[in-house]
């Protein structure tokens, strides 16, 4: 979208928020567990017509960027986590029609989501199944009318459904005879039986419920593709596209409670002096975090891009982005509520809340578990497939930025990352999860300060601050888990020598200087 439609949307939504969403009106809604149907069905409106930014222009929509709803996105989170989670599931139930339906089905049924503001629910997650979609059970079986195909019948339960009490339309992965598919159900039809909203510990304004199918009848025209066995495929491909937009939640919920603390600090006196002026709050509650925050945001903003080119297979990186990210935002809400205190502990002050609901993120659409799994297996497949050469033009793009970055320092560190991951699948140390877990923290943390560097090459002296203290960060990381696998898994690897090199002199050259540069500029912008 162009700067002018972009900036529209975000001031509609500072204004929808003020009119609709006060303090009052969230700490309600979460202490009922009420879903405010009204308040959805007003976004979804011609009023407002927020939906319109996920569906493309040729069939109503206003035809965003991956770029325009990652910065859409985050701000919703900020204002409030459980709309911004039902507006997501509109969006993902929407994403088997974007890349999977035929332009017939794409017309009819995208364009009346469009048109109708319909709530959507996507529904795969099974009791049994959890992350793991290969496993679903639900099944779809062939229904024949003098030897025609006509439709299907869908038997089975799903589990944990965002929407799935309130929705208009959903679409469902069910085992067809040919494999996995998706299909088109609407509210209302025979054998589709909603369970009881659950009771949360956040997002408890979102919906979530059970569905049960019980002989539900889908016509042939409602498999998404008209062809079984895509709907694996069609979940893998807006993977990096989805957890990315979890990703940009972490940003919003994180930053919305960096924003409670810093208010708070100017506020509170203690022995004499606001918390503003001490470095015990400043530099535990604030830098560290908005330095997180920077660091996120720059590599949600890389890849974003990448999608908006056209790019494909980005799955690790919404893995990547999806992790870190929701990582971040639950320690720092959790932060939020130390930094207040007493007061943290108390609900009309909001972050208690903010960390409830930022908890959801480490779990949905993938835990955390999951991603790392997936990061470490894709990251080792690139380095192996690439035979090195995917983090060695990583290490020498670093090396060519200024050095007030750290770039060239993170550049020895990434070729360290390299050398590591081809000696663990050399030692096969790739069959123990616990590697691959570790391997996955130190690839997370070096990519996503690649991206700060890269970022802060001319940027202000905020950025390469905040480029500086993340770097550290990462190479600590580096240190601590590359020495763990290294040395602690009874096949001493050559990496660690050069691991035990690193020169942590070098890079905590500037550290006081910068968390207090930090601090400065946060303090003042908020």
């Amino acid at each position: 979208m162009d700067r002018e439609t972009l900036n529209m949307i975000l001031d509609t939504l500072d204004k929808f928020e003020k009119d609709w969403l006060s303090a009052e009106k969230k700490l309600e809604l979460d202490k009922e567990g009420r879903f405010p149907e009204e308040i959805i069905r007003f976004m979804l409106s011609p009023e407002m017509a927020l939906h319109l930014v996920f569906i493309p222009e040729e069939y109503g929509g206003l035809g965003a960027g991956a770029s325009d709803i990652a910065l859409i996105s985050e701000r919703m989170a900020k204002m409030d986590l459980a709309i911004a989670t039902s507006f997501l599931g509109i969006c993902l139930g929407m994403d088997p029609l974007r890349v999977g339906a035929t332009e017939e089905q794409k017309e009819k049924f995208i364009r009346r989501i469009a048109e109708e503001g319909l709530i959507v629910a996507y529904c795969v997650t099974e009791p049994e199944a959890g992350s793991n979609v290969q496993a679903i059970r639900t099944k779809a079986e062939r229904v024949y009318e003098n030897g025609v195909l006509k439709g299907y019948k869908l038997n089975g339960t799903k589990q944990f459904i965002t929407n799935g009490c309130v929705a208009d339309m959903y679409t469902i992965l069910a085992r067809a005879p040919d494999g996995p598919s998706f299909f088109i159900a609407e509210k209302g039809e025979k054998g589709l039986i909603t369970g009881r909203d659950e009771d949360k510990h956040g997002i408890r304004a979102s919906n979530t419920c059970a569905l049960s199918f019980e002989d539900l009848y889908v016509p042939k025209e409602n498999l998404i593709g008209l062809k079984e066995g895509e709907g694996l495929k069609q979940a893998n491909e807006v993977f990096g596209y989805t957890r990315l937009m979890v990703a940009t939640f972490g940003l919003g919920a994180g930053t919305a409670s960096l924003e409670r603390v810093i208010k708070y600090s100017k506020e509170r006196v203690q022995f004499g002096t606001k918390l503003s002026e001490k470095q015990g709050y400043t530099h535990r509650f604030i830098a560290p975090n908005a330095v997180k925050l920077e660091a996120a945001r720059a590599y949600i903003e890389k890849v974003a891009k990448r999608i908006d080119k056209g790019e494909k297979d980005l799955h690790a990186e919404g893995s990547i982005a999806k992790y870190f990210s929701s990582e971040i935002a639950d320690s720092i809400a959790n932060d939020g509520i130390q930094a207040l205190g007493g007061y943290g502990y108390m609900r009309e002050y909001e972050v208690e809340k903010i960390k409830r609901d930022a908890r959801i993120l480490t779990i949905y659409e993938g835990t955390s578990e999951i991603q790392r799994n997936i990061i470490s297996t894709f990251r080792m497949r690139d380095t192996v497939r690439s035979k090195g050469e995917f983090y060695s033009r990583m290490a020498d793009s670093l090396e060519k930025i200024p050095e007030d970055t750290y770039g060239p320092a993170l550049s020895k560190g990434i070729r360290i990352l390299n050398e590591l991951i081809k000696e663990i699948r050399k030692q096969k140390l790739s069959k123990e999860q616990h590697i691959l877990f570790l391997l996955a923290d130190i690839i997370t943390w070096c990519e996503i300060a690649d991206s700060l560097c890269h970022k802060a090459a001319d940027g202000e002296d905020f950025i390469k601050a905040a480029s500086r203290l993340f770097v550290k960060e990462a190479m600590e990381k580096l240190f601590v888990n590359g020495i763990t696998i290294a040395y602690g898994c009874g096949k001493r690897l050559t990496v660690g020598d050069e691991i035990k090199k690193i020169d942590f002199s070098y890079l905590s050259k500037n550290y006081l200087e910068d968390m207090n540069l930090v601090s400065k500029t946060v303090l003042e912008r908020i």
